[in-house]
């Protein structure tokens, strides 16, 4: 059942918020996205970055806030490909890792120790690449039919941007799935190892989080699925109409940021 906004947000602690779509498209804030972190900041309620795009890593959208009035350090923006590496480190460690992804997301890979290369790896993963070519998908299918372990950032389909929505890494997910026949592993959003690493590196407890986003099956189901809280906001991909057929209700359905700040 949807909560009532004016009851909502008064026991969050922590707003993990997503990005694409929440706080900005393509390289246009979003209107009332900072006057919301602004008003979080004023009332000392905790905030966190978390996105599924692994096409870029956390000092690109540090940046990228930073051009839009947006100051916050690097270590409070998550993306898929951070949770990804934090897999990787736990269940695979020292394994060869083939990475269908772009040259930002590799350099964060071998930063953090991940091996990477070209012919015959223990764990392939897929994620948001920008970079794609067919030369990448006939090895990352290769890899796969011969036994690597199939790993995928997220599962989002389409990524938001000013002019529409373009493939994201579901969707060339499910061209390799076909193709092989095996089905990846998806990290991010919405699954728990997200929610452990926001715990991690917070210190807040899930009963405390609320995620804040445009999609049902990543951003609100995140915190439904994982003893939080989903907040959805109308100003990316999902609209109200989706939510008739939605698995995932959102506790409560707001217009934007903006709408949040009155019921902080």
């Amino acid at each position: 059942m949807i909560m009532p906004k004016t009851e909502a947000l008064k026991d969050i602690k922590l707003f993990a918020l997503d990005m694409d779509g929440t706080v900005y498209l393509g390289n246009g804030l979003i209107d009332g996205a900072l006057d919301f972190i602004d008003e979080l900041r004023v009332r000392q309620r905790d905030f966190i970055f978390i996105t599924n795009n692994s096409s870029r890593g956390s000092s690109f959208y540090q940046e990228k806030l930073k051009k839009m009035g947006c100051f916050v350090e690097a270590d409070r923006i998550i993306t898929s490909g951070d949770v990804t590496i934090e897999y990787l480190k736990t269940y695979h460690p020292g394994q060869s890792v083939y990475l269908m992804g772009t040259p930002l997301l590799e350099e964060s890979f071998r930063q953090h120790g991940i091996k990477l290369v070209e012919d015959q790896p223990d764990v392939a993963v897929a994620s948001f690449d920008t970079t794609l070519t067919y030369e990448k998908l006939e090895k990352i299918c290769t890899f796969i039919i011969n036994g690597a372990v199939f790993l995928s950032t997220h599962l989002d389909l389409v990524c938001p941007t000013e002019s529409g929505f373009i493939p994201d890494c579901g969707s060339i997910c499910a061209l390799i799935s076909k193709s092989t026949g095996v089905e990846p592993k998806y990290l991010g959003k919405p699954f728990p190892e997200t929610m452990a690493m926001i715990l991690s590196i917070t210190g807040h407890k899930k009963e405390d989080v609320a995620f804040v986003g445009d999609r049902i099956y990543t951003d609100v189901a995140t915190g439904v699925n994982n003893g939080g809280k989903g907040f959805l906001v109308l100003t990316g991909e999902t609209k109200m109409a989706d939510l008739k057929n939605s698995q995932v209700v959102p506790d409560c359905v707001f217009d934007s940021l903006k709408e949040m700040i009155n019921y902080l």
